[in-house]
C-alpha cells in the first residue's frame, strides 16, 4: 500500500485517466474533456497509481460561499477493489478537505453502489437525502459525516 501515488489532476494524461475511472464507475453520467475541464477549475481533483497502473480517483468539492461543507468522493477502479486503496484515497481527499476549513463533509453515492453505501456508513456518513438527476432515472445519496466519523 505505500506504493500508492497519489497526484494532483494537471495535464491531459492525467484528465483523462480521472475521466477513465470516473466514466467506467458512473456510467450514468459520463464526462466529456470539457467538463472535467471545468470541474478541474473548481474542484480540488486526484488521480491514484500503484506503480504506473491507475487505481482509482478522488474529487473534493471545497465548501462555497454560502455553506461549510465540502464533498469528499473517492472512487477505486473494480479490479483494485477490497485492497485498502479505497480507505487511503477516502483519507486523503478528507485531510485535504479539512485544510479548506470545511464544518461539515458529504459524499455522494450511487444508491446502487451498495459497497460504497456500506463504506460510507462504517466512516460514520448517514443518508440525508435521496435524489435523481433529471436525465437519468438512477437513485444517488447525499451523506453526511458526523461527529463520530471525524474521529
Amino acid at each position: 500500500m505505500t506504493d500508492l501515488r497519489i497526484e494532483k489532476v494537471q495535464g491531459d494524461a492525467l484528465i483523462e485517466d480521472w475521466r477513465h475511472v470516473h466514466n467506467l464507475i458512473i456510467p450514468a453520467d459520463p464526462l466529456s474533456l470539457d467538463d472535467v475541464l471545468e470541474r478541474v477549475g473548481r474542484n480540488h481533483l486526484e488521480v491514484a497509481y500503484l506503480g504506473d497502473t491507475l487505481v482509482g480517483c478522488t474529487t473534493v468539492r471545497p465548501p462555497t460561499d454560502d455553506t461549510a461543507t465540502a464533498t469528499v468522493i473517492a472512487r477505486v477502479l473494480p479490479e483494485h477493489r477490497r485492497q485498502g486503496f479505497g480507505e487511503v484515497l477516502y483519507r486523503h481527499g478528507l485531510e485535504h478537505a479539512c485544510t479548506l476549513d470545511a464544518a461539515v463533509i458529504e459524499t455522494v453515492i450511487l444508491a446502487s453502489n451498495v459497497a460504497g453505501v456500506r463504506f460510507a456508513e462504517k466512516h460514520g456518513f448517514v443518508e440525508v437525502e435521496r435524489y435523481v438527476l433529471p436525465e437519468d432515472p438512477a437513485l444517488w445519496f447525499t451523506m453526511r459525516l458526523t461527529e463520530d466519523g471525524l474521529t
